[in-house]
C-alpha cells in the first residue's frame, strides 16, 4: 500500500483507518513515538483535506474560548456517523496523549540540563 491514499479504499471508513494505524504503528502501538504520532498525524490531515490550500483561508469561528470550541468540536462529534465520531475522538486522544508525553519528556529534560541561559 502506498504512503499516499492509505485512506482511500472501498473497505469502511474505521477498517482502513485501523489499518493504517497497526501498520505505522503495530499491531500494539509498540512502535509510537511523540515524533511518529505527529508526522501520522500530518499526513492523515492531509489524507482528510487533500490538496494545498488555495487563496485566503478564513475561520468563521464564532466562538471566543478554548471551552467553547471544545464543546462545539464535541457537540458535532455526537452527529457524526460512528465511523467517523470514533476516528476524531481516538486521534484527538490519542495526539493530545503523545504531546503530553512530549512536553513531560521536554520538562525532565529541562531539568536535567537547565534551560540554556545560565
Amino acid at each position: 500500500m502506498e504512503e499516499r491514499g492509505k485512506f482511500e479504499s472501498n473497505e469502511p471508513k474505521l477498517e482502513r483507518f485501523r489499518e493504517a494505524v497497526r501498520k505505522q504503528f503495530g499491531r500494539h502501538l509498540e512502535k509510537a513515538t511523540p515524533a511518529n504520532v505527529r508526522e501520522f498525524m500530518d499526513h492523515y490531515q492531509e489524507e482528510v483535506f487533500p490538496g494545498p490550500i488555495r487563496g485566503r483561508f478564513e475561520l468563521n469561528e464564532t466562538k471566543t474560548t478554548y471551552e467553547e470550541i471544545l464543546k462545539d468540536f464535541f457537540a458535532n462529534v455526537l452527529e457524526r456517523p460512528t465511523d467517523e465520531a470514533l476516528i476524531m475522538l481516538w486521534t484527538l486522544a490519542f495526539d493530545l496523549s503523545f504531546f503530553n508525553i512530549e512536553q513531560h519528556a521536554a520538562v525532565r529534560l529541562q531539568t536535567l540540563f537547565g534551560d540554556g541561559n545560565e
